[in-house]
């Protein structure tokens, strides 16, 4: 039996002509890992859309009826950077049912992957970064709204930090966040997790895995969580054109693997979302994210989860 992996046909939804955002790679990835044997149909789980108390439970109500109804003033939707449109609406309220799914599936089998996900720039009251509902956040809400978790672990190694989720739970012990982030990119005014590593540019694979070994196991022996939510980013990428960092393939899979052995070895179940990943060469790009997916089938086979 593989990982369990979760995806819905509305993750894609059209942007106009030559948008930066790689809408595509979220069905070519869910393709991809049916190709190539990383799951099956019968292990693809699909999401339902949230209710808008969830969103609530994160998110301003004012903020949310605007986004809805597509009456942001206009420097808020630059902020956010995708033009709104009724399809997109529904494209990220999908998601973020994914992500909620994804961390349930996680406690019932120990390790289960969104295809999409990571939207840690999303503020309780805006968006920004391509981010407009924080889903690490209102996942972690909803679970332990639902009694289902206390404590909670975010790991999020994707290139930026994940500001948002981390004034979010600024004041909340429940929910600790750690961010391990370029510390000359995006965005430029950092919030305060409760773990910063910041790292410097140009980064390679040898240091940085070296560094993650250095917080990640005695983070779990501090926090002990419920779940463990990983935002594995795939733009530490040296072929990232929104990172500066310099890892390779290889580099992205050993992390994968890194960070779902770590967790898994010692009990802890582990949601995981693909997080951000910016290339011209989308194949490649694809590719990359599916690095997740592969590593999570090894850890679930190897530990016959």
């Amino acid at each position: 039996m593989s990982v369990p992996i979760v995806y819905h046909p509305d993750y894609v939804t059209p942007l106009p002509d030559g948008h930066r955002f790689p809408m595509a790679k979220f069905r070519l990835l869910h393709d991809l890992l049916l190709a190539d044997g990383v799951t099956t149909l019968d292990r693809v789980f699909t999401p339902t859309l949230p209710p808008t108390a969830w969103l609530e439970l994160v998110h301003d109500p004012a903020y949310i009826q605007a986004y809805y109804t597509g009456t942001l003033d206009s420097k808020a939707q630059r902020r956010i950077g995708l033009p709104w449109s009724a399809e997109l609406v529904n494209r990220t309220c999908i998601a973020v049912g994914g992500s909620i799914l994804t961390a349930k599936l996680a406690l019932e089998s120990g390790l289960a992957c969104n295809t999409a996900g990571g939207t840690h720039h999303a503020f309780p009251t805006y968006g920004s970064g391509f981010c407009i509902f924080n889903d690490l956040a209102i996942a972690s809400r909803v679970l332990q709204q639902s009694g289902l978790v206390k404590k909670i672990l975010i790991v999020d190694l994707d290139v930026h930090q994940g500001d948002g989720t981390a004034a979010i739970f600024q004041q909340d012990p429940s929910v600790f966040t750690f961010s391990m982030h370029c510390e000359i990119n995006f965005p430029g005014t950092k919030q305060i997790s409760d773990l910063d590593v910041s790292l410097g540019e140009g980064m390679e694979d040898e240091e940085y895995l070296k560094t993650l070994a250095e917080y990640l196991p005695d983070l779990l022996s501090q926090i002990k969580p419920d779940l463990v939510l990983y935002d594995a980013g795939v733009d530490p990428h040296i072929n990232d054109r929104l990172g500066k960092l310099a890892l390779t393939d290889r580099g992205i899979f050993d992390r994968d693997l890194q960070v779902l052995d770590t967790c898994i070895s010692q009990g802890y179940p582990v949601a995981c979302v693909i997080g951000g990943g910016y290339a011209e060469d989308l194949n490649g790009l694809v590719y990359r994210h599916s690095l997740l997916h592969r590593a999570a089938s090894k850890i679930y086979r190897a530990y016959r989860l």
